[in-house]
């Protein structure tokens, strides 16, 4: 058993991945060859067994480690604000709030009257076409710096933990 942080964790990860992207580029480049019928072949070093292995063995690192971050995600619990939830629990309200906050960004951005240009048509038309928002501005101006608060939260709480909170990874 080895301990380790959520956010060492994840550094491990990129790096097992680095090194599992050195021996499928190996594999790509090195198991064919192009040569000509009346020269001498330039063959690459390569060894599939020794590939393959390495491939394998770097995915079953990989595999263990997520698995420990994923139980980790689900079993342990830290306070945001006034409530308590697991990790995968906030991971998940925060890409929730995300979206709800780039529609919050949208409609805080309108203006309350806006002219509707229709091309062609328009200039044929006496009369203009205006778009009205059919909302509060100032309601969906203070909903947004809410939830734009509530994922800063979340996220603070989150680092703090990935930064501090150890547990086992399977060797």
């Amino acid at each position: 058993m080895t301990k380790m942080t959520s956010a060492y964790a994840n550094k491990v990860i990129r790096k097992l991945n680095e090194d599992k992207e050195f021996w499928l580029n190996k594999e790509r480049e090195g198991s064919t060859y192009v040569a000509a019928a009346d020269e001498e072949p330039v063959i690459p070093e390569y060894d599939y067994e020794t590939v393959v292995k390495q491939i394998t063995e770097l995915d079953a690192r990989i595999l263990k480690i997520k698995h420990a971050i994923n139980i980790n995600n689900a079993t342990n619990h830290i306070k945001v604000g006034e409530e308590e939830m697991s990790i995968d629990e906030i991971l998940v309200r925060m890409a929730q709030l995300s979206n709800r906050k780039s529609v919050l960004d949208i409609m805080r951005k309108r203006e309350p009257k806006k002219r509707i240009n229709s091309g062609y048509y328009a200039a044929r038309k006496a009369a203009p076409e205006f778009e009205y928002i059919n909302y509060d501005l100032e309601v969906v101006k203070r909903e947004y710096e809410r939830v734009d608060a509530e994922i800063a939260a979340m996220q603070i709480a989150l680092d703090k933990y990935n930064q501090t909170f150890e547990f086992d990874v399977d060797d």
